[in-house]
C-alpha cells in the first residue's frame, strides 16, 4: 500500500480537497486502484457512552494509524480489488492545535510503512498583493518550516496562486524549502476545478509519484484522462442554461449543500448546460411568512415558480427539520383524513404520522443512532423512470444517513393517489424510492445519491432531474438512455 498525505498551510480552505481528488484522478487514470480518506482533525467520540475507564486515550497516535491502515484496505471499486494507493487529506492548517495528534501520528506512520510507501504533498498559498504585484513566498517558507519542525518533510509543494509562477519564484521556494524545482507545483486559478488534474499532469506529478513510490504504471495514452480533458474543455463552452431551485433550511450557507451542488454540476455538464442554483429558504414559502413578511414570501415563490426544476435535500426521509417535506406536503394536499399529516419528529402525538422514527432508533439513547452506510434498494417496478436511469438494473446500492422514514403502514393510501413506492429495502419494510405517476419527473429517494456522483459519471437521480428540467428526459429515455454524440 502506498500512502500520499495531503497537508495544508497558511490558510484554511486552501484547496487540499481539490488537490487530493486531482492526484487521485490522475493516478486512477494510470490504471491504479486508488482510495481516499478525509480526516477532520477532531476527536469526535461520544463520551456520553463511555465508561469512566475509557475517558482517556493514552495511545491516540496508534489508534489513528491503525484506523488509516484499516480504512485504506477497503475496496472502493466495483471489482472489489484492494486499493494500491491511499490519498489522505488532513483537514485544517499545519500548526492548529486540533491537528497536532494527527501530525504526530503521521510522523510516526512514515517510519512504520517505510519511506518508499509514504509521501507528503503540502498545499500552501503564494499571495500576490495588489500593491506590489509580485508573488510572496515567505508564508509558504514558514509553513514548510513549521511542518518540518513537526517531523514531516514535504515531497511536493503545491502552490496555490492567482496567476502562474515565474521560474525564479519556483527556484526561490525550492531553495528555502529543501526540494527540487520540479517538486514545486504551480496550481494557479483556472476556469474550472476539472482542469486541476490536467494542470498537475502537465507538470509531471504522475512521473514524480511513480518514481518516488515505485508505482507499477505504464506510461501510455490514458483513456480516462482523454475523457477528462474533453469534459474540462467542454465546461468552458456551455451556452444553454438550466435553473434549479434548491429549497432547504440552511440555504444562507451554501457550503451546507456542497455535495448536492457538485452532483447538480456533474449532471448539468453531462447535458451541456450551465447550472444556475436558486437558493430558497424553506421557511420563506410558509403561510406564516406571508403574514409577517409578504415581500419575502412572494420573492421566494417567484424564484420557485421561475425555476426549471426543484430540489429539496432531505425532503423525503427527513434528516433534520427540513421544511416542505415531500411525503408530508403531498399527503396534506390529498383527501381530508390526511389534512393533519405530520412527522413524529415535529409532533410525537400526531394522529396521522406520515413520517416516523425507525423502530431501532431510540431518541433517548446516546451514541450513533442513524441508519448509515451503503445499503441495497430493490426496484419493485419495471416501468420506474429511476430504474431506467440507473440502467434498468434490479437493484442499486447507495449511501444512507437518516433516522426517520415514511410510515410503511400508509403505503396503500399514497399509492391509491398515484404516489408509487418503486424501490424498497431488501426486507420490503422500508420505502426507499417514490415516483409520482403521470408527472414529468417527481422523484424522492431515502438515500443520498449525491455522495456517489462523479464528474464523468453523474448520479442518476440528479441526472434525471437535470434532463427533465432541460426538457430532454423523454427523448433520452426513448433513445434507450443514451445522449446524442453532440
Amino acid at each position: 500500500m502506498k500512502y500520499i498525505l495531503v497537508t495544508g498551510g497558511v490558510i484554511s480552505g486552501i484547496g487540499k480537497g481539490i488537490i487530493a481528488s486531482s492526484v487521485g484522478t490522475i493516478l486512477k487514470s494510470c490504471g491504479l486502484h486508488v482510495t481516499a480518506i478525509k480526516i477532520d482533525p477532531y476527536i469526535n467520540i461520544d463520551a456520553g457512552t463511555f465508561s469512566p475507564y475509557e475517558h482517556v486515550v493514552p495511545h491516540i497516535t496508534d489508534a489513528i494509524q491503525d484506523w488509516v491502515m484499516k480504512q485504506a484496505k477497503i475496496s472502493v471499486d466495483d471489482d472489489g480489488v484492494e486499493p494500491q494507493v491511499c490519498v489522505i487529506e488532513l483537514g485544517g492548517t499545519v500548526g492548529d492545535i486540533e491537528s497536532m495528534p494527527f501530525i504526530e501520528a503521521f510522523r510516526q506512520f512514515q517510519f512504520k510503512v517505510k519511506r518508499e510507501n509514504f509521501c507528503n504533498i503540502h498545499v500552501s498559498l503564494i499571495p500576490q498583493p495588489n500593491t506590489t504585484g509580485e508573488h510572496k513566498t515567505k508564508p509558504t517558507q514558514n509553513s514548510v518550516r513549521e511542518l518540518r519542525g513537526l517531523g514531516l518533510s514535504a515531497d511536493l509543494i503545491m502552490c496555490r496562486c492567482s496567476a502562474a509562477l515565474d521560474v525564479s519564484v519556483k527556484e526561490k521556494i525550492s531553495m528555502f524549502c529543501h526540494v527540487e524545482p520540479t517538486q514545486v507545483i504551480c496550481v494557479q486559478d483556472v476556469s474550472s476545478v476539472y482542469k486541476v488534474p490536467l494542470l498537475l499532469e502537465a507538470q509531471g506529478v504522475v512521473d514524480y509519484l511513480c518514481q518516488r513510490l515505485n508505482l507499477p504504471v505504464e506510461m501510455r495514452a490514458r483513456k480516462m484522462l482523454t475523457k477528462w480533458k474533453e469534459m474540462a474543455d467542454r465546461s468552458d463552452r456551455l451556452l444553454e442554461q438550466v435553473s434549479i431551485a434548491l429549497v432547504g433550511k440552511y440555504t444562507k450557507l451554501s457550503d451546507s449543500y456542497t455535495s448536492v451542488i457538485k452532483a447538480l454540476e456533474h449532471s448539468a455538464l453531462a447535458i451541456n448546460h450551465k447550472l444556475e442554483v436558486k437558493y430558497i429558504d424553506s421557511a420563506d414559502l410558509e403561510s406564516t411568512t406571508l403574514q409577517d413578511e409578504p415581500v419575502k414570501y412572494h420573492e421566494a415563490w417567484q424564484k420557485l415558480c421561475s425555476s426549471d426544476g426543484v430540489l429539496v435535500p432531505g425532503g423525503f426521509g427527513v434528516r433534520g427539520t427540513e421544511g416542505k417535506i415531500m411525503a408530508i406536503s403531498w399527503a396534506r394536499k390529498q383527501n381530508k383524513p390526511f389534512l393533519d399529516a405530520n412527522s413524529t419528529e415535529f409532533n410525537p402525538e400526531t394522529e396521522h404520522p406520515v413520517v416516523i422514527d425507525m423502530p431501532e432508533h431510540n431518541p433517548g439513547q446516546m451514541g450513533g443512532t442513524m441508519r448509515l452506510g451503503k445499503r441495497r434498494t430493490i426496484f419493485k417496478s419495471s416501468s420506474s423512470v429511476l430504474r431506467k436511469l440507473y440502467g434498468d438494473v434490479e437493484y442499486v446500492e447507495e449511501r444512507h444517513r437518516h433516522r426517520f422514514e415514511v410510515n410503511p403502514e400508509l403505503k396503500h393510501h399514497f399509492e391509491m393517489k398515484g404516489l408509487q413506492f418503486v424501490g424498497q429495502d431488501i426486507e420490503g419494510e422500508r420505502m426507499e424510492i417514490i415516483e409520482l405517476k403521470d408527472h414529468c419527473y417527481f422523484v424522492g429517494v431515502q438515500y443520498h445519491p449525491e455522495f456517489t456522483s462523479r464528474p464523468i459519471k453523474p448520479s442518476p437521480p440528479y441526472f434525471g432531474l437535470l434532463l427533465a428540467a432541460a426538457g430532454k428526459l423523454q427523448s433520452y429515455l426513448a433513445k434507450g438512455c443514451h445522449l446524442s454524440p453532440r
